[in-house]
C-alpha cells in the first residue's frame, strides 16, 4: 500500500473507527457473514451506492468543477464518463505514466490477462515517440558529447 494511502486511512480510522456489520452473503437470503467496514453511513450501516453517488461522489465532482451544481429540486447532470469507474481508469493512467509495466498493472486491477489490460489502457500509455526522442537526447545530447567540435550542423526535428 502506498504510504500516502496508509496515512489517509490512518487519519480516517482515527476519526471514524471501523465497525463490524453482519449481512447476508452473495444473495439476500444467503448465510450471514460479519465483516469490518472502514467506510459506512451516518447510520453506521453499509454504504448504499445510491447514497454514495448522490451525497458523496456527485458533490465531489461539483467541487472539482467536473459537473455543474444542481438546482434545488433537480437531479445532478448525468455524468457516466465521470462515474466511480473513472477512478479505476485514473489509477491505471497514473501508474502507466509512472512507467509501471502492463503485467503488474494487470495484476493490480485484477485482470487475468495482461493483453486485456493492454487493449483497454493502451491509449493512456505515454507517447512512445516522446520516449524515443528523449532516449536519443540522453544518449547523444550535450552531456554525451566530447569537447571536440566536428562542425556538424544540428538538424531540427
Amino acid at each position: 500500500m502506498p504510504e500516502v494511502v496508509a496515512h489517509a486511512l490512518a487519519r480516517h480510522i482515527t476519526q471514524r473507527p471501523p465497525i463490524e456489520i453482519t449481512l447476508p452473503w452473495k444473495t439476500p437470503d444467503g448465510p450471514p457473514v460479519t465483516a469490518t467496514l472502514l467506510f459506512y453511513s451516518r447510520e453506521r450501516k453499509a454504504l448504499n451506492r445510491n447514497y454514495s453517488n448522490m451525497y458523496l461522489w456527485k458533490p465531489a465532482l461539483v467541487s472539482a468543477g467536473v459537473i455543474p451544481d444542481r438546482l434545488p429540486g433537480e437531479r445532478f447532470k448525468q455524468s457516466r464518463e465521470h462515474g466511480m469507474h473513472a477512478l479505476r481508469h485514473y489509477y491505471a493512467s497514473v501508474l502507466l505514466d509512472a512507467r509501471e509495466n502492463i503485467r503488474a498493472l494487470s495484476e493490480y486491477l485484477g485482470h487475468s490477462d495482461p493483453g486485456f489490460t493492454l487493449r483497454t489502457y493502451t491509449h493512456l500509455m505515454p507517447n512512445s515517440q516522446d520516449r524515443a526522442r528523449k532516449a536519443i537526447d540522453v544518449a547523444f545530447g550535450p552531456a554525451a558529447e566530447d569537447d571536440s567540435d566536428d562542425g556538424a550542423v544540428p538538424v531540427a526535428v
